[in-house]
C-alpha cells in the first residue's frame, strides 16, 4: 500500500479505557520483524494498540513491517509505505541506484551518505516522515517515533510527538570501537555511527521519551543528555500466547539456543562459542543453534574454526514464528550472552516457553530475567568460563531446569506482556496530548498549552531548516550534501571510500537488521 493510498478506517466506540479512541501514527524507519528488535516492537505494539480500540497506522520504510490481522472483524493496524531507496536490500546491498530512481534531494542525500561509509536511514526517513505528516495535518492525535531520532521529527508535526528509545545506539558504537583491531576499522565504525551525533541532539529536545527498562533510562540520561523527568519506562514483553510451553515438542538433549541478529560485539556470541567448547569437554553432546545469519568471517567464524566446532554450531535464518517457538521449546537451555541489552526480547520469549535460561547481567537483562537461581542462572558479561559453568550445570540437572523454566514463565506472565505494554503506552500518549493542550478524551484541568510538539521556538526554527536545504542538482548523487549525515570533515570522504570495501559485510548485517 502506498503512502497516498493507505488510510486506516475509523475506530468504533470508546477505547478499552473508556475514553475516546486515538488516531496513532507509529513511525519505524526499519521494520524487519525477524531480525532485530525494532520490527518486533512495532508488530506487537501496533496489534495490541488496535485491540485496545485505537486506530493505528504504521508508517515505515524497507524492510517493511509485518502487521497482524485481528480476529472478530476488529480494525487492525494499517501499513503506509514510505519508501527509501532500499540501499541495503539483498542480493545487492550497498547498491548505486539508477538515475531514474532518484526522486528528490533526500534520495541524493541518502546515496551520498552511503557512498561515504555512513548510515543515512534515520535522517532520510525522518525527513520523508516530516513531509508526509505535515501533508496530513489533522489525521492523527499523536505521532509515535520508534527510535528514528532524526532532525525531521523536530518542530510541529501536526500532533504531539512521543518517542521510544530502546537504548542509546552510542552503546553499540562504544563497544564496537573497543573491539576494533586497527585504525581502518575504528574509522569505519566512527563513520557508520556518525548519525548518533544527530540522535543525541534530537533526543535532548524531545518532550516525551519512552524506554523499555530502568537500565536504558539511565543510559539515555548519561549518553544522550535527556532530562530524567522526560523519560518514562514502559516495559515490553513476549507474545505469551505464541511463546508458551508445549509438552508435545520433544526436547533435544544437549541443545542450547540463542538469538544473534548480527555478528557485533554487543551480542557476545563469540563468548558463547568459546563457552561451548568448554562445555563439550564434559558434555560431548552439547551443541548450539543460533537464530541469525552465519558469519563468513570475523570473531565468531574464527572462534568456530579455532575450537573445531563446525559440526556443533548451527545457524538458522528466515524461519517462521511457529518454527522459532518450536526451536526454543526443543532446547534444554536458552542463552543470552550479550554484553549489553536495552531489554532483551529473546530472554523474555525463552522464559515464556518455559525453557530455562542462562543470561548475562549486561544492561537491562537482569530486569527481565530476574534473580540468579530463582528464574535464571546469571553470569557476568564477557566471561566465557562463567557461561560454560552455568551451561554445564543446567544441562546436567533436570530438576533445576524444570524449576527455572516454570518460574521464568510465571515472571513473564506477571510483568512482561504486550497487552501491558500497550496500556502503558496509551497512558503516555494521553499525557503528551494533555501537555500539548490537546483533547485526550478526559478532562485534565490546568494542562499547559504549549507548542503541539512540546518544543521550544528555537528548536522549532532549527527543525524548519531541514525543509529548505541548500540547492542540489536534480538526479546528481554526487552533489554536495550537508548535516551530520555527511563526512566528519570534507577531507574524510576519500578516507571513508578507501576503507568502505573492507568492512561491508559487517555493516550489511547491521543495516539489514
Amino acid at each position: 500500500m502506498t503512502a497516498e493510498a493507505s488510510q486506516a478506517g475509523p475506530s468504533r466506540g470508546p477505547a478499552s479505557d473508556g475514553l475516546r479512541p486515538l488516531r496513532i501514527a507509529l513511525l519505524t524507519y526499519k521494520g524487519n520483524p525477524f531480525c532485530g528488535g525494532q520490527g518486533v516492537y512495532v508488530r506487537h505494539l501496533s496489534r495490541e494498540l488496535a485491540r485496545l480500540g485505537h486506530r493505528v497506522e504504521v508508517i515505515g520504510a524497507q524492510p517493511y513491517p509485518v502487521l497482524d490481522v485481528l480476529d472478530g472483524g476488529q480494525d487492525g493496524p494499517a501499513l503506509t509505505e514510505l519508501p527509501s531507496l532500499d540501499l541495503y536490500r539483498q542480493p545487492d546491498p550497498f547498491r548505486t541506484p539508477k538515475r531514474d530512481e532518484y526522486r528528490d534531494w533526500i534520495d541524493a542525500l541518502e546515496v551520498g551518505t552511503m557512498w561515504t561509509g555512513g548510515f543515512p536511514e534515520p535522517l532520510t526517513f525522518s525527513l520523508r516522515a516530516r513531509r508526509h505528516l505535515r501533508a496530513r495535518r489533522g489525521d492523527f492525535d499523536v505521532v509515535h517515533d520508534n527510535q528514528t531520532l532524526g532532525y525531521g521529527l523536530l518542530g510541529d508535526l501536526g500532533a504531539p510527538l512521543v518517542t521510544t528509545i530502546h537504548h542509546p545506539i552510542t552503546v553499540d558504537r562504544r563497544l564496537e570501537l573497543d573491539a576494533a583491531e586497527n585504525w581502518q576499522r575504528r574509522y569505519s565504525v566512527r563513520r557508520w555511527y556518525a548519525f548518533t551525533r544527530m540522535q543525541k541532539r534530537v533526543a535532548r529536545r524531545l518532550p516525551s521519551v519512552l524506554t523499555v527498562s530502568g537500565s536504558s533510562r539511565q543510559e539515555i540520561v548519561d549518553d544522550l543528555g535527556v532530562r530524567q523527568d522526560r523519560i518514562h519506562v514502559v516495559h515490553i514483553g513476549a507474545d505469551t500466547d505464541l511463546f508458551a510451553p508445549d509438552p508435545s515438542v520433544p526436547v533435544v538433549p544437549g541443545r542450547i539456543v540463542t538469538t544473534s541478529s548480527a555478528d557485533v560485539p554487543l551480542k557476545g556470541l563469540v563468548f558463547l562459542v568459546e563457552a561451548l567448547a568448554k562445555v563439550r569437554a564434559e558434555q560431548p553432546g552439547a551443541h548450539l543453534v543460533v537464530v541469525g545469519k552465519r558469519p563468513v568471517e570475523g570473531p565468531v567464524a574464527q572462534a568456530v574454526e579455532r575450537y573445531g566446532l563446525e559440526g556443533a554450531v548451527e545457524f538458522v535464518k528466515g524461519i517462521s514464528d511457529a518454527e522459532l517457538v518450536d526451536l526454543v521449546r526443543s532446547a534444554q537451555v536458552a542463552c543470552v550472552p550479550s554484553l549489553y541489552e536495552g531489554f532483551s526480547l529473546p530472554a523474555a520469549e525463552a522464559m515464556a516457553t518455559g525453557t530455562p535460561l542462562v543470561a548475562t547481567t549486561g544492561g537491562a537483562i537482569p530486569e527481565v530475567a530476574g534473580r540468579d537461581g530463582e528464574t535464571c542462572l546469571a553470569v557476568p558479561p564477557g566471561d566465557a568460563g562463567a557461561l560454560a559453568a552455568a551451561l554445564t550445570r543446567l544441562l546436567g540437572d533436570p530438576e533445576l531446569r524444570a524449576r527455572l523454566g516454570a518460574a521464568g514463565r510465571e515472571r513473564v506472565l506477571r510483568h512482561f506482556t504486550w497487552a501491558r505494554a500497550a496500556q502503558g503506552t496509551v497512558a503516555r500518549y494521553r499525557e503528551a496530548m494533555a501537555d500539548a493542550g490537546r483533547d485526550t478524551g478526559a478532562a485534565r484541568p490546568g494542562a499547559p498549552a504549549v507548542d503541539r510538539a512540546g518544543t521550544r521556538p528555537a528548536d522549532r526554527a532549527a527543525a524548519e531548516a531541514v525543509d529548505h536545504p541548500a540547492p542540489t542538482a536534480p538526479g546528481r548523487p554526487d552533489a554536495p550534501v550537508a548535516g551530520d549525515a555527511g563526512p566528519d570533515t570534507p577531507t574524510d570522504t576519500a578516507a571513508a571510500v578507501s576503507v568502505h570495501a573492507a568492512d561491508t559485510s559487517d555493516r550489511e548485517s547491521r543495516a539489514t537488521c
